[in-house]
């Protein structure tokens, strides 16, 4: 899929419309980071785990549903360095996996240009084209978080949206200041993704 053809096609009552490039930096931070606190070896975050977790904390519960996941990613990053499934034209675009707990998810990826305007201004136009799709109910943000630019004009962007007919939820690795949505530490899902559990963390840290 690209960026003319999200225009048209249909969505599903939920999206995830995910900085490729930005989890695979933030993944690669945990792993290094946990490793050492760990003593082990941390493996790639297996990506449908994530799906899911960002889904669970975007507050869908349990039924029957279809959410789409759109992966952004610069072009001259053929795949994710941290995730299994990796490859964005091989495994990832295309494809679909059945939760037992949330239905079906399915996976598109959009290759951007290299300069990060260009992909920051893909993920702002499906934004847009997602916000003014009645049938998209549930929409969930992974961006950028670390670029304020990015931010404050997602902020601008939402400003406006109805609350009611929409739940947004942003993804970050620290809390944001203001925006009319909700909010959910990014760092969670990837950890379990990974097979890192808070129990396994508290350990250590006693």
């Amino acid at each position: 899929m690209n960026a003319q053809e999200a225009q048209n096609i249909k969505w599903s009552e939920n999206i995830i419309i995910v900085d490729g490039d930005y989890i695979d930096h933030v993944a690669f931070d945990l792993i290094v980071n946990f490793e050492r606190m760990l003593n082990r070896r941390i493996p790639a975050a297996d990506f449908s785990q994530w799906a899911v977790n960002i889904a669970l904390d975007g507050r869908l519960k349990s039924g029957n549903h279809e959410t789409q996941v759109v992966l952004l990613h610069d072009k001259q990053n053929p795949k994710l360095e941290n995730f299994a499934p990796a490859d964005y034209v091989k495994e990832l675009n295309g494809q679909a996996f059945k939760d037992p707990q949330l239905g079906e998810f399915i996976i598109n990826a959009i290759a951007t240009d290299d300069e990060v305007a260009e992909k920051d201004n893909v993920l702002l136009d499906l934004l847009k084209t997602v916000l003014s799709h009645e049938e998209v109910k549930r929409i969930m943000l992974v961006p950028n978080a670390e670029d304020s630019h990015l931010i404050s004009t997602l902020r601008s962007t939402l400003r406006d949206a109805d609350d009611e007919l929409k739940h947004i939820t942003l993804f970050a690795m620290q809390p944001l200041e203001g925006g009319n949505f909700k909010q959910q530490i990014l760092g969670y899902s990837l950890l379990n993704a990974m097979g890192i559990s808070s129990s396994e963390i508290e350990q250590k840290i006693k």
